[in-house]
C-alpha cells in the first residue's frame, strides 16, 4: 500500500519542480527588468512589453499564430469527433489496432513528425506545384492535433448509454439527427477539452511548424528562436512569458474541467 511521502520524498518533489520552474521564474522576472542586463536587476518597467506592441515582426507571428491555433483546432475537433465516433462503433478486433494507430503520432519525437510531413509536402508540391507556407503550415497542426481530440472525446464515447440513441433512432430521428440531438450533448465535455488541448498545442508547437512551414512563414516559437540567434532581447523574455502563461492558463482550465466533472460523475453515481 502506496502511503504518503516521506521528508525525503517531499524533498525530492521540490528539488525537482526547483529545476524545472526555476528557470522559468527568472525569465518572468528579468522581464520586467529595466535594463537589458540578464544577471543584474535595475529595477521594474513595462517597457518591453510595449515594444512587443510596436514590433512588427512579433505582432505579424503572434497573428499567423493566433489564426493557425484557432483554425487547426476547430477543424481537428471537428475530424477528432467524427474518427471517435467511428472508432467507438467499430468491433474490438478493429478499433484496437486502429486505436493504437491514432496514438503513435502522441508517442512519436515530433522532429519524426516533423520531417516526414517535410517531405511529404515537397514531394507533393512538386507534382501539385504548391511551396511550403501557410497551407502546409496548417494542415500539419491538424494532423498532430487530431489525435489528441480522439483521446479527450473516447472516454466520454464508453460512458455514453448506447440505448439512448436506439431509442432516438425509434422515435423516429435519423442517425445525424440523432448523433447531434444525443451523442454530441453527452460527449461535449470531451470535445471542448479535446478543443482547447489542440489550440494549446497549436499555439506552443515549433519543431513541427518549422519543418512544415519551410521558413516562408512565421508563428511565435520560431519568432523566438529567430531573435535568439541573433541576441538575447529582453524582448524575448517578454514575448516568452507571456506564451508560457497563455499555455500555463489553458492548462489550468483543462484541468479544473476534467476535476469537475468527475466530481459530478461521482455525484450522479452516489445519487442513483
Amino acid at each position: 500500500m502506496i502511503g504518503k511521502p516521506g521528508v525525503i520524498g517531499r524533498t525530492c518533489i521540490a528539488l525537482i519542480l526547483f529545476f524545472l520552474y526555476a528557470p522559468i521564474i527568472i525569465l518572468i522576472i528579468f522581464s520586467f527588468n529595466s535594463t537589458r542586463s540578464r544577471t543584474v536587476w535595475s529595477g521594474f518597467t513595462f517597457d518591453w512589453y510595449r515594444s512587443l506592441i510596436v514590433n512588427s515582426s512579433i505582432m505579424n507571428a503572434l497573428y499567423t499564430t493566433l489564426i493557425i491555433a484557432v483554425i487547426s483546432a476547430v477543424i481537428a475537433t471537428i475530424a477528432g469527433t467524427f474518427a471517435a465516433v467511428g472508432f467507438h462503433n467499430m468491433r474490438s478486433r478493429w478499433r484496437t489496432p486502429l486505436t493504437h494507430i491514432n496514438n503513435i503520432p502522441m508517442m512519436n519525437a515530433d522532429i519524426i513528425t516533423g520531417v516526414s510531413l517535410s517531405l511529404l509536402f515537397i514531394s507533393l508540391g512538386s507534382v501539385l506545384k504548391f511551396n511550403l507556407g501557410f497551407g502546409t503550415l496548417l494542415l500539419a497542426h491538424i494532423t498532430f492535433n487530431i489525435p489528441y481530440v480522439v483521446l479527450s472525446i473516447m472516454p466520454k464515447l464508453r460512458q455514453l448509454d448506447n440505448n439512448l440513441v436506439d431509442a432516438a433512432c425509434d422515435l423516429g430521428c435519423t442517425w445525424m439527427k440523432a448523433f447531434w440531438k444525443v451523442i454530441v450533448p453527452e460527449i461535449l465535455p470531451g470535445i471542448i477539452n479535446g478543443l482547447i488541448i489542440a489550440f494549446t498545442l497549436s499555439i506552443d508547437d515549433f519543431v513541427i511548424s518549422y519543418f512544415a512551414s519551410g521558413g516562408n512563414i512565421m508563428t511565435l516559437p520560431m519568432q523566438i528562436f529567430a531573435m535568439t540567434r541573433r541576441r538575447i532581447s529582453p524582448e524575448i523574455n517578454a514575448l516568452s512569458t507571456i506564451l508560457f502563461l497563455t499555455v500555463l492558463i489553458l492548462l489550468i482550465i483543462i484541468n479544473i474541467r476534467e476535476a469537475r466533472q468527475e466530481e459530478k460523475q461521482k455525484k450522479q453515481k452516489i445519487h442513483y
